[in-house]
């Protein structure tokens, strides 16, 4: 038989399990392991496993610079948008990149990351194969389930 104080011990002693599996503040090396999750996922076809990763309310955008510098928006997409937009890509194509962090910002409380860094994304579909490039902004956020992101900004760039 459970007594009231056994149950009000035992509640304890769950809660303090969880906040000691949560780490109280992102590092930087938290936040790259992340980021080189995310990278394995797609380059696996594995959008489920990517989209798992992003917070409910993600935001997912695609814009180019223009040879005169304007940004110009393709469209913002929700999680459930981009990810039928990457179902549908995977069915019929196959992407192989790479992001390189140029630098992690960790937020004054520690609870979030801004991420900055450099894709190289090469896109084979019917046979053909296309260089990609672009920079991309995204935050990440420490939840109760771990590291999520805010969504992401790539903003196609020529290639160097």
């Amino acid at each position: 038989m459970v007594t009231a104080g056994l149950r009000m011990a035992m509640f304890a002693a769950v809660l303090t399990g969880a906040a000691q599996a949560a780490p109280a503040r992102l590092t930087e090396a938290q936040v790259r392991a992340f980021v080189a999750r995310q990278e394995n996922l797609w380059n696996a076809g594995d959008v489920a496993g990517f989209f798992a990763l992003a917070t409910p309310d993600a935001a997912f955008t695609d814009q180019a610079r223009a040879k005169d510098g304007r940004v110009v928006v393709y469209g913002t997409s929700t999680v459930a948008e981009a990810r039928a937009q990457a179902a549908k890509f995977f069915a019929k194509s196959r992407t192989r990149e790479t992001l390189t962090v140029r630098s992690v910002q960790i937020s004054p409380d520690g609870r979030s990351a801004r991420v900055e860094g450099h894709e190289d994304a090469l896109l084979t579909s019917a046979g053909h194969t296309r260089h990609l490039c672009a920079e991309t902004l995204q935050t990440v956020v420490l939840t109760p389930a771990g590291l999520r992101s805010k969504g992401r900004t790539d903003t196609v760039t020529p290639c160097r």
